[in-house]
């Protein structure tokens, strides 16, 4: 008679799956997966001026940061063991265009970031958003050509783009714009200007979705996109599959690390993409998923903290690489206090 493999799994009472859980140490013991600082990447946005700091009403907590608050925001994040940031500028409406000229401008507000951060704190990592929608007067992505998003000559801008980041000393570029085979185009870019080691991780399975409404009202895309879809170049939230073929051209072309966006709902995928290719992967715990945990706390509707942990768990579950995320700086605390915390106890016994 054929054995269920089952049968090899235990049987209650003899096997008790609550016995692994009965303490703190037990748990901590068997656990599957662990949250770590290094997994980490903080968001910030930044804005023009000094000693600025304008909070997003729509995401509690997180601010536009001048380009000094920014600076000593991220001695803090790296004093905690943050070990990268991602930057987001905040482009004023007057430089602003149909043609996004100001995207690779060498002394463009992201630039000037770039470079201070680099020489105030060297040791970070920089990571650096590829797209025109900051810097485009319709909201979207790439130039708009009878009506059209259109691919070929977005990536042209792209690469301007990319090079001037790189130039100014961004370590990882990250194109987010979802235009067909803009990965090999900037590698090409790059390297033929000589940042053959400045990573790409290309945000390979962006999906159009609904929960990035509060980073545009922090980049000030909202007013400008207004109704407009960026159904035309962001994924369908309904397909899977098309997100491994997306994956698997963007590492073809050249992708060092790629990403999942947004994370919360899209964790099959992630898991499909951890699964099939062997590059890092991340998640980016966006705007929209923030906000929920932070109101929610707000109106004591759950603990925030222990949700936020919780969530970011879950990325780890998947196969997150890493993990970017507004709290970052918050889970650093965390994890080192809960870290000394612990210390603290085993010397006293």
């Amino acid at each position: 008679m054929a054995i269920k493999q089952n049968s090899f799994l235990g049987r209650f009472p003899k096997t008790r799956l609550r016995r692994n859980r009965k303490a703190g140490w037990a748990r901590n013991l068997v656990a599957e997966n662990w949250l770590n600082v290094h997994d980490l990447v903080w968001p910030l946005f930044v804005q023009e001026g000094e000693g600025k700091r304008t909070p997003v009403t729509s995401m509690p907590g997180v601010e536009r940061l001048s380009i000094d608050i920014l600076i000593e925001e991220i001695k803090e994040a790296a004093a905690a063991g943050i070990s990268a940031v991602a930057l987001f500028p905040v482009v004023e409406q007057d430089k602003k265009s149909d043609l996004a000229e100001e995207a690779y401008n060498p002394e463009n507000l992201m630039c000037r970031a770039i470079k201070s951060v680099k020489e105030a704190v060297p040791n970070i990592g920089i990571i650096c958003d590829v797209a025109l929608d900051p810097y485009t007067t319709h909201g979207q992505d790439g130039l708009v050509i009878d009506g059209y998003v259109h691919n070929d000559q977005t990536i042209e801008v792209l690469c301007k783009q990319a090079l001037v980041q790189a130039n100014a000393g961004c370590d990882v570029v990250a194109p987010s714009d979802m235009m067909d085979g803009r990965v090999t185009v900037i590698r090409d870019y790059l390297d033929l200007h000589g940042h053959e080691l400045v990573q790409i991780m290309s945000y390979s399975a962006k999906y159009a979705s609904s929960f990035y409404g509060p980073f545009r009202d922090a980049v000030g895309s909202s007013d400008n996109l207004g109704k407009h879809s960026k159904a035309s170049y962001q994924m369908n939230p309904a397909n899977g599959d098309e997100a491994i073929r997306e994956a698997a051209l963007d590492i073809a072309e050249g992708a060092d690390m790629i990403m999942v966006k947004p994370g919360m709902p899209y964790l099959d995928v992630l898991a499909r993409v951890h699964e099939q290719f062997s590059v890092p992967v991340f998640a980016y715990q966006v705007s929209g998923e923030y906000a929920m945990i932070q109101a929610a706390h707000q109106q004591g509707w759950l603990d925030g903290k222990r949700a936020m942990l919780e969530a970011l768990i879950a990325f780890k579950r998947a196969g997150a690489t890493g993990i970017f995320t507004y709290a970052a700086k918050d889970v650093a605390i965390w994890l080192r206090d809960h870290t000394q915390h612990h210390t603290s106890l085993m010397k006293a016994s």
